[in-house]
């Protein structure tokens, strides 16, 4: 019999399942947290449970914020289990256990004006956000879209804000108003420059309330970049099921990732932070060489593998990288097309990077899923993929591998994997690329034709033409043969 997840619980739950050492109601809020997902409660919630089970630095608890609609649920399973999560690390070698507690509260979607009377209170320092590469209003070209209507409309009425950068701006001119210095805003997102496009995304708004507004952001507000990693699926009934089982935990929403994390930063936070140094986050002068060797060899590789999966009909991420074909794939791609676009990395041997990111997709037992890599694909080729193929191009060497990444997309956006099977809607943007997919089956043009997500490389001869023979080859082929080809070096 499970035992339901909840503060008055916890000294029941069986003795394989670790908890908090220390008294939850010790801690006080310093952290507003945009964006709780699976990942912010494996990663940056995780080094702070950590950190509070030192002893150390527990004037850093967190309070969750949600914006959109869809984050109701999620904070209405957490409010039920007082804001405690159980966090499963999964490996082939075993499987442990642990319940973390350092949020403490979570303001609800819709609750705007004690949200941004909690950004404004001094209690809150920094103010973090997971909220995935699509929620940055960006272009092509990774630049801040000012026009987009959602960005109109909280500059039309920045007291009312339905953004998450509306909200920040409000709490900004709000501590202005009080005379309360600015938080630190620490974006913990897969972005190039994370914390550059977040103050680009924040100041750009305010420029449309008021310029002097965005030139004071500019000049008083900080905003670190950092490398975030850790693969954490999506929870569904498998992962309750299994916790409920293994370890006799009831957890409306628990969390599954791997063992192995990273965390890497620059240390600009002039309200202060909670000493993460002392639980593994490596704090460096300038995140960069990190960052771009991440985005692009494993969430590049993420890329990569997910569509000519799922075309197989392949279900899990352990399962396509136990097909030759797909191994092989990432292999070859990684190594000759995006390790030598990756500049050098500080103590770091890119290959043996890169045969770590390939055995951490063969996990078996992590569960995730290829339909999770294949979500967001208008955001994530731009960010993933593509700056890849444009370094490449700008120095005359061959996309070959890096345009098949983007043909297999296309023909996934087509709507049915190679044996038919339909292909469930799965990008924000579906029906207008899946519209493009479709007409690229006698024109590949027409998919290149998003200029706002292929950008340059659109215009690009030697890009076109490799993009064109491998949807061809896979319209004509399938994916296993241009697969095969491609390893023959015949595509």
């Amino acid at each position: 019999m499970s035992i339901k997840l909840a503060a008055s619980s916890l000294e029941h739950l069986p003795a394989s399942v670790a908890v908090p050492n220390y008294g939850r109601s010790d801690l006080t809020p310093g952290i507003v947290h945009f964006g709780v997902g699976n990942f912010h409660r494996a990663h940056q919630a995780v080094y702070l449970d950590a950190l509070f089970n030192l002893g150390k630095d527990r004037d850093w608890g967190l309070i969750g914020a949600g914006v959109r609609p869809a984050d109701a649920q999620m904070r209405d399973v957490l409010a039920s289990q007082d804001f405690l999560t159980t966090v499963v690390e999964q490996e082939a070698d075993g499987t442990t256990a642990r319940v973390t507690g350092p949020m403490i509260d979570y303001i609800a979607p819709g609750d705007t004006g004690r949200l941004i009377e909690t950004l404004a209170s001094p209690e809150t320092r920094i103010v973090s956000m997971t909220i995935t590469e699509g929620g940055y209003f960006l272009d092509a070209e990774g630049h801040f879209n000012p026009t987009h209507p959602e960005i109109v409309a909280d500059a039309a009425a920045p007291e009312a804000p339905r953004t998450v950068f509306g909200l920040i701006v409000a709490g900004l001119v709000a501590r202005r108003q009080k005379g309360r210095a600015p938080f630190t805003v620490m974006s913990c997102d897969n972005i190039p420059g994370n914390g550059h496009v977040t103050e680009n995304a924040v100041a750009g708004l305010a420029e449309l309330i008021d310029p002097a507004l965005a030139q004071w952001i500019r000049k008083n507000v900080a905003f670190p970049n950092s490398m975030v990693d850790r693969i954490t699926p999506a929870t569904s009934d498998r992962e309750r099921e299994i916790l409920e089982r293994d370890f006799g935990v009831a957890d409306g929403w628990p969390v599954f990732c791997e063992k192995f994390t990273q965390w890497v930063m620059e240390d600009d936070f002039p309200l202060g932070r909670p000493g993460l140094e002392k639980v593994g986050v490596t704090f460096v002068d300038d995140v960069a060489p990190w960052e771009l060797m991440k985005l692009r060899i494993l969430n590049g590789g993420h890329a990569a593998i997910a569509y000519p999966a799922a075309l197989m009909d392949i279900h899990f991420v352990h399962e396509a990288m136990e097909e030759p074909l797909i191994a092989a794939y990432l292999e070859k791609l990684t190594k000759e097309e995006i390790i030598p676009v990756v500049p050098p990395v500080p103590n770091t041997d890119l290959d043996a990077y890169r045969a770590l990111i390939a055995s951490r997709f063969a996990n078996p037992k992590i569960g995730d899923t290829i339909q999770r890599l294949c979500l967001d694909g208008s955001n994530r080729q731009p960010k993933f993929i593509l700056p890849s193929a444009n370094d490449r191009l700008a120095v005359g060497a061959p996309v070959t591998g890096l345009a098949l990444v983007a043909a297999f997309w296309c023909r996934y956006c087509y709507g049915v994997t190679d044996s038919g099977k339909p292909i469930a809607p799965n990008d924000p943007s579906w029906d207008r690329i899946q519209a493009a997919a479709i007409k690229a089956k006698d024109d590949p043009a027409a998919f290149l034709a998003m200029d706002d997500i292929f950008g340059a490389a659109a215009r690009n001869p030697a890009y076109v033409d490799a993009f064109s023979r491998a949807l061809g080859t896979i319209w004509a082929a399938g994916a296993r043969e241009a697969l095969a080809r491609y390893l023959n070096d015949k595509l």
